[in-house]
């Protein structure tokens, strides 16, 4: 088991949980809320057999990572994954974000990116590029409805879990088909586990504007997303990210719910494989 210091609250350490496994041109996945690395099983698999060098960590407040009180804010979080990028001295990785992950890989690259260290990135039912309802940003959700997420939070989160993956995975539609139960309640306990602080606190992280950080985005990008996403949509998300990176490849999932890393594990792979063996750096 590897961890990586990445800070200090009082007298606890803050450690992050990652996993660094294979050989080839490495890709670096980084989870949605509120599961954690272990969330990109089908993913893994599929990038270890074709020959990569796959790198997975726990958020902080998520997984085998330390739950913190502080942190939560993504010049923070995007502050974790530079460091971790920069422990293992990375070149040439793909960067993947699945939902709250893609807000790390947009500060990232909009922050810390180094010439040559990340030289593609995917956005996978991302919530970029900038969530809250504004007077520059109408295409925005009312932030009166995070308002509502974190009382529900408050109230029981454990509830709120149960009532949360019905509409991730669309169960209504794809329970028994695409996804088990089984499955499912793999992942309200991976939520379960987590940190109420980090749980709480990254819904405010949601709101966070991405838009300057994408405009500096000068390398090869995927946007990933199903066109039956309920927690994303596809409309205030991935077409805003595709329309904003013209030169961005763009794929949508049929029939996709938030987490199509699961429930459309097969295709989701095949396009994420494709698009990463087209990376031209020289390092794949």
């Amino acid at each position: 088991m590897a961890y990586l210091n990445v800070g200090k609250e009082n007298s606890a350490e803050i450690d992050l949980y990652y996993e660094d496994r294979g050989t080839g041109k490495p890709v670096l996945l980084i989870h949605c809320w509120p599961l954690n690395g272990s969330s990109w099983e089908r993913q893994t698999a599929a990038l270890l057999a074709s020959g990569h060098r796959v790198i997975t960590y726990d958020r902080r407040g998520f997984g085998r990572s330390s739950q913190p009180g502080i942190g939560y804010d993504y010049d923070t979080l995007a502050g974790d994954t530079n460091k971790l990028i920069q422990l293992l001295d990375l070149d040439g990785v793909t960067l993947v974000g699945n939902s709250m992950g893609g807000g790390e890989v947009a500060r990232y690259l909009g922050k810390y990116a180094e010439p040559g260290r990340v030289t593609q990135a995917v956005f996978m039912a991302s919530i970029t590029p900038a969530l809250r309802h504004a007077a520059n940003n109408p295409e925005g959700v009312d932030p009166a409805i995070f308002e509502g997420i974190k009382q529900s939070i408050e109230a029981d989160r454990f509830a709120f879990f149960e009532a949360m993956f019905k509409s991730f995975y669309n169960q209504e539609q794809l329970l028994g088909t695409r996804i088990s139960p089984a499955a499912v309640q793999a992942g309200f306990a991976a939520a379960c586990s987590s940190s109420y602080q980090a749980v709480l606190n990254c819904v405010d992280a949601w709101l966070e504007d991405f838009r300057e950080d994408i405009a500096r985005i000068k390398i090869p990008t995927l946007v990933l997303h199903g066109d039956s996403d309920q927690m994303v949509p596809f409309e205030v998300s991935g077409k805003r990210m595709a329309d904003l990176l013209p030169d961005a490849q763009l794929h949508l999932v049929k029939g996709g719910p938030h987490g199509i890393f699961w429930t459309h594990a097969a295709e989701v792979n095949q396009v994420l494989l494709r698009f990463i063996a087209q990376d031209r750096s020289g390092l794949a």
